[in-house]
């Protein structure tokens, strides 16, 4: 009578089950004691490995305080580093707000309200164009004279943003300029980079952040740590 090999040779390949006599091709197929690897494995390893890979992606900012929860991106840290050294250059200024906030007119009750309040909570003093710029200023020109006011800018992009520089029109030596100097972030809200780069490519090559995945609280988290300046820094 013939014997299943798989205690012999194992049925862990294919050809490992085509030369058992019980079951190979000739054989019964349902004689076995042994079952098959599955692909059960696998799919629960590769199940592991990308239910966690995104937040090991993520890390917290060297300047994050101890024991702080908010983690960052790799893109986040590569474009927030260069604004965090200019933020620590510029703390010893007198006189200067932590944020200056730049936004549409249309948002000055909507998102652009609703972060200023999040981080005016949090203590950060922000310079608010809806406060504080006048109405039919050059939003360029605004940007500029507030980020000579404050540590950073950041530029709140919504649809509404996108409209204003659109009709505007973005002076590319002047963007250029803010740019170089790294005091800017972009947040981009109920958009994203993509549409920013088809109205500015310039403003839309600099990553910044988003609440596509995040929160508005949790963007503002990170805004706070990044204008918080440890008594050891």
């Amino acid at each position: 009578m013939a014997r299943c090999t798989a205690p012999i040779n194992g049925h862990r390949t294919a050809s490992g089950r085509a030369n058992c006599p019980v079951c190979g091709r000739g054989g019964i197929q349902t004689y076995s004691f042994y079952p098959t690897y599955s692909p059960l494995y696998s799919s629960t390893a590769n199940y592991s490995k990308s239910s966690s890979g995104g937040r090991q992606d993520k890390k917290r900012a060297r300047w994050s305080p101890s024991g702080s929860t908010v983690l960052y991106s790799p893109a986040e840290i590569r474009t927030l580093t260069p604004v965090r050294e200019n933020v620590v250059k510029r703390s010893e200024l007198p006189d200067l707000r932590d944020v200056f906030l730049c936004h549409a007119w249309d948002d000055r009750k909507g998102a652009a309200k609703k972060l200023y309040d999040i981080l005016e909570s949090k203590g950060v003093t922000v310079w608010f164009s809806e406060k504080d710029v006048p109405l039919g200023s050059s939003l360029l020109r605004e940007i500029d004279k507030g980020l000579a006011k404050s540590r950073i800018g950041i530029v709140l992009v919504t649809p509404s943003f996108l409209e204003r520089i659109k009709g505007e029109g973005v002076a590319d030596k002047e963007l250029s300029a803010l740019l170089a100097r790294d005091l800017l972030v972009p947040i981009v809200h109920n958009t994203t980079f993509e549409d920013l780069r088809e109205v500015s490519p310039l403003l839309g090559s600099r990553n910044g952040l988003s609440t596509i995945e995040e929160s508005m609280e949790d963007v503002a988290a990170k805004i706070v740590e990044l204008v918080t300046i440890e008594t050891d820094e």
